[in-house]
């Protein structure tokens, strides 16, 4: 895949996938990314945690928390649908599907199928308010146990 940004074409060789790690769906979906034949490699990183602040010093990170966001290794970046489609860009046996899914007949039907997921998450995410600062608890990639802090929001 390419990207234009201002003008010239950037090959995308890696990407980095910020997911809801309090998420039940988005947590099932990275395993089933991590288990996929990736023609481009995925780095699945849990979406306003210390370490997407030190990949992405420059995003926003509370928009990564309200959707799914996807960056490559060249600065690009998807959102919502797109992001989804370039997950599936990026898997071996999922390629074929997602240059279906850009199509005019592909992408409604790519659309419905993450407003559906969106649907399903607002109604079986945890509420993080349980410590009173409204504020979920997210792995820490680097020890897997000290946990950092992103606000809660709606997704």
């Amino acid at each position: 895949m390419t990207a234009r940004t201002g003008g010239r074409r950037l090959s995308v060789e890696r990407l980095t996938v910020l997911y809801d790690a309090q998420c039940s769906l988005c947590v099932h979906l990275r395993q089933w990314l991590m288990k996929q034949r990736q023609l481009v490699p995925l780095d699945l990183v849990p979406a306003g945690s210390v370490e997407a602040h030190r990949r992405f010093p420059g995003l926003d990170h509370s928009g990564t928390l309200e959707e799914i966001t996807v960056i490559g290794d060249g600065g690009q970046v998807y959102r919502g649908t797109s992001a989804w489609i370039v997950c599936l860009w990026a898997l071996a046996e999922h390629r074929p599907r997602a240059h279906w899914l850009t199509t005019p007949a592909g992408r409604p039907f790519a659309r419905a199928t993450v407003l559906a997921a969106a649907k399903y998450r607002s109604l079986t995410a945890a509420p993080c308010r349980a410590d009173g600062d409204g504020a979920c608890a997210v792995p820490d990639p680097e020890s897997g146990t000290q946990p950092s802090r992103i606000p809660s929001g709606p997704w």
